[in-house]
């Protein structure tokens, strides 16, 4: 099941960063493309670069998830939607940015994907792919987010269990520092923004939606579980992003 022998493909996150690169090249794949996220205007600016479908649509919203996704047959689906918590020490955490990193990471990821699965299987065709992060897979700080970035890597090794058999594939894409709008998520300081993106060349959303679509290409018979892409000089762990304590 090669990305030829799929027709559609739902996107979320679609109207920036990794989303808007996976909907550009699924489109130019051929795929016909539902690119679903919050801002409408930077949806339609996609909507003239191929057969691409806009939805402005909150994936916190639980109730338009299940009807947008219930609407039409999807063979792929690409969870993109995701937001930083804050840089902030965890005990000076917002409880409302916890909630917002919580709500957009995790369960709109789980309820896309419980949206979309239903019609996958009644057709025993289909690929799930979550993006996850290496926040997810290692200790490098932001707890919130690395949380709920776990919360997917489990959610993404959980599901081949589940799906069995169905013959649904499930992938897990967990890049480094990438350079999208996330950054700006994180922390309104924008020379700590800056930093986040000088001193290696950093990885570009294009990098990491060539490697979905490689994930997607692959015969039937494979399944990428987990593509962990880094940038050549980043080494999860490697790199504190906050201040010690007591230094200068």
């Amino acid at each position: 099941m090669a990305l030829k022998d799929y027709r559609t493909a739902l996107v979320t996150g679609a109207s920036s960063g990794i989303g808007a690169a996976t909907v550009r090249l699924l489109a130019a794949r051929g795929i016909a493309v539902h690119a679903l996220a919050r801002r409408r205007e930077r949806l339609e600016a996609l909507a003239g670069e191929g057969d691409i479908t806009v939805h402005a649509v909150d994936i916190r919203d639980r109730s338009k998830i299940y009807q947008t996704l219930g609407a039409f047959d999807i063979d792929i689906l690409v969870n993109s939607a995701g937001i930083g918590s804050r840089f902030d020490p965890f005990h000076e955490l917002d409880p409302d940015n916890i909630d917002a990193t919580l709500e957009t990471n995790v369960l709109g990821t789980v309820h896309a994907v419980r949206a979309a699965v239903p019609g996958m299987v009644a057709r025993g065709r289909g690929h799930i792919v979550n993006i996850g992060s290496i926040f997810g897979l290692h200790a490098i700080g932001t707890s919130v987010y690395g949380a709920s970035k776990g919360a997917v890597h489990i959610l993404s090794q959980d599901l081949r269990h589940d799906l069995k058999g169905t013959g649904i594939r499930v992938t897990e894409v967990s890049p480094g520092r990438t350079e999208t709008e996330i950054f700006a998520t994180m922390t309104d300081d924008l020379a700590l923004q800056d930093a986040m993106a000088v001193g290696f060349s950093i990885l570009t959303a294009e990098d990491v939606a060539e490697a979905v679509v490689w994930a997607l290409d692959q015969p039937w018979r494979v399944n990428v579980s987990l593509i962990e892409l880094t940038a050549t000089e980043q080494i999860p762990g490697g790199v504190d992003i906050h201040p010690v304590a007591g230094s200068e």
